[in-house]
């Protein structure tokens, strides 16, 4: 400690005598060690004013990268009779640590602040360049309470504001964010990592070192590594309107703002308006992969097609993406797919005139006469948004495949793998059908649509299973307060995960070669345990890993700071091979918001689903 302190009893709490600076306030952990007291004699240089407040820099800053010589002072008033430039001395404060919700990260800052005295004005005012006035960003690691993963397992094991760690910014990516907390810096060079929030506010990335960069220029989470390097930019300080046309890869002019925390997440609230500089150039392509029309060339996508009913302004936005840009897939896994009387709450339940309007506005586009498989879900069961009643579907053309055997479950039937005592091949009691539908685990979520198909040219049947478990709703900020972070619903998906597996894994046991395709919305990350967990007991690997797509490359959805992967596809050990290929394409990611359809991307492979006599001796090692 710089400052002069009078120890009134050895071991307990000092009682001040003199000034403080304001990195003392601040100290090298989370939580001021001056919290809940009054301090006296603070000196700052006035660098922004908000609506509510300034924020100061001390005169004296110390050299210690932990610890942040900048503060927000919280008064309505004091704005009024200081100006930025000026040196200002608070006779009085109260060190006072302030959050709206008990999940987020606390701010340090002043309030109360009394007896201002302006000492000088009209000093220069010099932002702090992020990677050469500061250190740079962490690229990995968030905190020393994440157990080196952020979604570890169990969640909600420590709270930073409990453990009050000391700052480490050169290691962990919050600590490093912390440490500037109330300071005035620059970005320089910044690029978009995706479009605004609804409230404007936009993720970038500056001229650092960063990890993850994908051919768009956002970042890619991975294994351990969620861009903790990352930073949002918030409200103007000014009052200006941040761009809504703002998209991932856009370069941007330099930002110079106040870093701080709010609303859960590090944010740099700018003292104007961010600027476009150079839009980014990129326009999603449509898929590679075109079917063959027969069993050795066939293709297979997946789209979450985001609460699609008849009467959807999205509908024809929707047919013509899987006619231009997934080039019309053999078969089609969906998701969300509305009852016929969408989100109105009156006891529909069927779905048939959804899918019968989305076939012919595919149709309509240039593509396929399709079919569809459904189940239709018990009332107000299956999750999503109140009375649209979501369910999975699949769109198939009928002209290069059909079910094998069709024979229809219900909505509660549980499907079931019978193997033939003669042969020892597997097949379904229900197709199609879905699986345990009455366990607890699928609660106000869909259940897997199983189906067994056979290709018009095809020897043997193949088998898919549609997917879309559990939402994370319910989960905790990266940024927040609560380590690991909370990931919304991931027990129920780990039972999820596990049901479907088993299932699957009855079939791989009947008949090792077996083709089977799992497809769909997990909303999971497939280095997390649900899935690694579904991996494991299911037998099949993600299509992604099986066929070494680069790690930045692999994401279907961006949220918050990442590009990353909430839809997969798994296959089964034969279909590991060089004859399959698979692409996501991003005509979500990619946009501007008034061009988003939904807001996943779909997803298209190619599979050799032939079969034959010596299958089972082909067994491709996973």
């Amino acid at each position: 400690m710089k400052g002069v302190l009078c120890w009134a009893v050895a071991g307990l709490q000092p009682l001040l005598s003199a000034a403080l600076t304001i990195s003392e306030i601040n100290g090298n952990r989370y939580i001021s060690p001056y919290n809940g007291k009054t301090v006296s004699d603070v000196t700052g240089l006035v660098t922004a004013k908000s609506s509510a407040g300034i924020y100061i820099r001390s005169t004296t800053p110390d050299d210690d990268e932990a610890t942040s010589d900048s503060i927000y002072v919280f008064s309505s008033t004091i704005g009024r009779t200081v100006d930025v430039g000026d040196i200002i001395n608070l006779g009085s404060a109260k060190v006072s640590e302030y959050r709206s919700s008990n999940t987020y990260m606390y701010l340090t800052e002043l309030t109360n602040p009394s007896d201002i005295t302006v000492v000088s004005s009209n000093n220069a005012v010099t932002p702090l360049v992020i990677g050469k006035d500061t250190l740079s960003p962490p690229t990995e690691q968030f905190t020393s309470l994440d157990e080196g993963d952020i979604y570890s397992v169990p969640n909600a094991q420590h709270n930073i504001s409990a453990v009050n760690p000391v700052l480490k910014p050169a290691q962990y990516g919050l600590d490093f964010w912390e440490s500037l907390t109330g300071e005035l810096v620059t970005v320089k060079a910044p690029t978009a990592l995706k479009i605004p929030s609804s409230y404007r506010d936009t993720w970038v990335i500056g001229d650092w070192k960063v990890t993850g960069k994908n051919d768009a220029g956002s970042l890619t989470m991975s294994a351990k590594d969620s861009n903790p390097e990352t930073i949002l930019i918030g409200a103007p300080l000014d009052s200006t309107k941040n761009p809504t046309t703002t998209k991932l890869g856009d370069a941007l002019e330099d930002i110079t703002g106040i870093v701080t925390n709010t609303y859960g997440f590090y944010t740099i609230l700018p003292l104007t308006a961010i600027k476009i500089k150079t839009p980014s150039a990129l326009t999603p392509p449509p898929t590679s992969l075109v079917s063959s029309g027969s069993c050795n060339g066939l293709t297979v996508g997946t789209y979450n097609v985001e609460n699609l009913a008849p009467t959807s302004a999205h509908m024809p936005k929707v047919a013509s993406q899987i006619v231009k840009y997934l080039k019309s897939p053999d078969l089609l896994f969906i998701q969300e797919v509305q009852d016929n009387t969408g989100a109105t709450d009156d006891g529909v339940v069927s779905a048939n005139k959804t899918l019968a309007t989305l076939i012919s506005a595919i149709q309509s586009a240039g593509g396929p006469t399709y079919d569809y498989v459904t189940i239709e879900p018990v009332n107000d069961e299956d999750g999503g948004q109140p009375g649209g009643n979501i369910r999975t579907a699949y769109l198939y053309n009928p002209s290069i495949l059909s079910l094998k055997n069709p024979n229809p479950g219900s909505s509660t039937d549980a499907n079931e793998v019978i193997v033939d005592a003669e042969t020892g091949q597997p097949s379904l009691k229900f197709n199609p059908g879905r699986v345990d539908p009455l366990n607890a685990a699928w609660r106000a979520t869909r259940k897997p649509l199983v189906a067994e198909w056979i290709a018009k040219d095809g020897k043997k049947p193949f088998f898919t299973v549609n997917v879309h478990m559990t939402s994370k709703g319910g989960g905790s900020s990266v940024h927040g307060d609560v380590r690991p972070p909370i990931n919304g619903g991931v027990a129920k998906r780990t039972q999820q995960a596990e049901i479907t597996a088993k299932f699957i894994s009855k079939i791989l046991q009947a008949d090792p070669a077996a083709r089977v395709i799992a497809a769909g919305d997990f909303n999971e990350f497939a280095f997390v345990k649900p899935l690694t967990t579904f991996a494991e007991v299911s037998g099949l690997k993600e299509l992604d890993e099986a066929l070494n797509t680069p790690v930045e490359n692999r994401y279907t959805y961006s949220y918050d700071m990442n590009a990353q992967a909430l839809d997969h596809m798994y296959i089964s050990p034969v279909l590991a091979s060089s004859k399959s290929k698979f692409q996501h394409i991003h005509v979500s990611s990619w946009v501007t918001d008034s061009a988003v359809v939904s807001d996943h991307d779909p997803s298209v492979a190619l599979f050799d689903v032939c079969g034959g006599a010596d299958s089972n001796k082909r067994v491709h090692k996973l």
